[in-house]
């Protein structure tokens, strides 16, 4: 009697820390409570607390998907190209460690990809709590739109994210799936073989504007980008939860991670450096100020008081540069260097 050979699943999902681990848990639940089409989950955990990473082994076991541990953190494409390099199914989804998914999330984005040949689809990505109620992103656009005036030609990175901080229950009756320019890696889905044409994500994007950088190479290599609000999940935002997630937020979110991006990006796409850079330079740290050193004024004082954060910010300036230092001297150098390895010949070692 011959068995007929189990088919491998079309789709493999690689989570990656995003800012923070104390969302592990309930995030990972979800994939499995609400995902009935099949997927093969690549789990990337760069140096989480030993509570987390005992769970995750545990989980690992339990479920049987790929667990890649690293005892350093990690930037999201550096993490997300780990993952990447391990994979041989038609479709990657990308999805950050703090998201939550609904009922038939993937199906309907496999859907979608199937039937417009779409190269990347968005789900309707929703923010904070309560779940699924507010919208973060609904599509957008992102390219880079050039000026000329007289001898001077400038040229300005497009980056608008459609319907943020709109009710779901208020636009979702209109939306329907329809092509955009913009999707983000909270969480979508890509067809595998277009990283053949433009290699790994971009580890040079440390901490921001790494979708921006994607979108604009799948739509320079022909690729199309679509929304598909049939799928609908939700990130769920810091602050950082416990002490333990401290030291990543300010790595993940440090000036020096973010002035490198910005300005790879710039020389990258040969952008101006123009008001939207400078205002970028200009609020350097915000993320940290807005989750840790304002709550913190806060909770002793019972309310903000603006001139004690600013000192606190420059303690915090102080002590964010010390932390960016020492990971660029242990890691990032020797990091850089395997970051140029295409996924093309890693994918094409996996099928042989």
């Amino acid at each position: 009697m011959n068995i007929p050979a189990i088919a491998e699943p079309e789709v493999t999902i690689i989570v990656a820390p995003r800012e923070r681990f104390s969302y592990t848990r309930e995030s990972l639940e979800s994939i499995y409570q609400n995902t009935e089409y099949p997927f093969k989950l690549i789990y990337v955990d760069g140096n989480s607390p030993s509570d987390i990473q005992r769970h995750l082994e545990e989980q690992a076991q339990e479920k049987q998907f790929k667990l890649i541990r690293t005892d350093y953190y990690l930037s999201p494409n550096r993490a997300r190209n780990l993952g990447l390099r391990q994979v041989n199914s038609k479709y990657v989804v990308f999805m950050d460690n703090d998201v939550i998914v609904t009922p038939g999330w993937l199906k309907a984005l496999v859907n979608c990809a199937e039937e417009t040949k779409a190269t990347v689809v968005s789900p309707l990505i929703c923010q904070n709590l309560p779940l699924h109620s507010e919208v973060h992103c609904a599509g957008g656009e992102s390219g880079v739109k050039v000026e000329i005036k007289g001898d001077k030609t400038r040229r300005k990175i497009i980056e608008k994210i459609y319907k943020q901080g709109r009710m779901v229950e208020d636009i979702l009756p209109q939306l329907q799936r329809q092509k955009t320019g913009l999707a983000e890696f909270h969480c979508m889905i890509v067809r595998t073989e277009i990283f053949k044409q433009i290699g790994v994500l971009d580890e040079k994007l440390m901490n921001t504007k790494e979708h921006v950088d994607l979108c604009m190479l799948v739509t320079e290599a022909g690729g199309s980008i679509y929304l598909e609000p049939e799928s609908l999940i939700t990130y769920v935002p810091g602050p950082p939860l416990k002490w333990t997630d401290l030291h990543f937020y300010m790595l993940r979110w440090s000036d020096a991670w973010e002035l490198s991006s910005l300005k790879h990006l710039r020389d990258k796409w040969n952008l101006t450096e123009d008001e939207y850079f400078q205002k970028r330079y200009d609020t350097l740290g915000r993320r940290r100020r807005d989750t840790i050193i304002a709550p913190l004024i806060k909770s002793v004082f019972g309310r903000r008081i603006y001139r004690a954060e600013s000192l606190l910010m420059k303690l915090d300036r102080a002590l964010n540069r010390y932390l960016s230092d020492r990971y660029a001297r242990k890691h990032l150098q020797s990091l850089q260097n395997q970051s140029s390895q295409p996924v093309k010949s890693a994918i094409a070692a996996s099928q042989r």
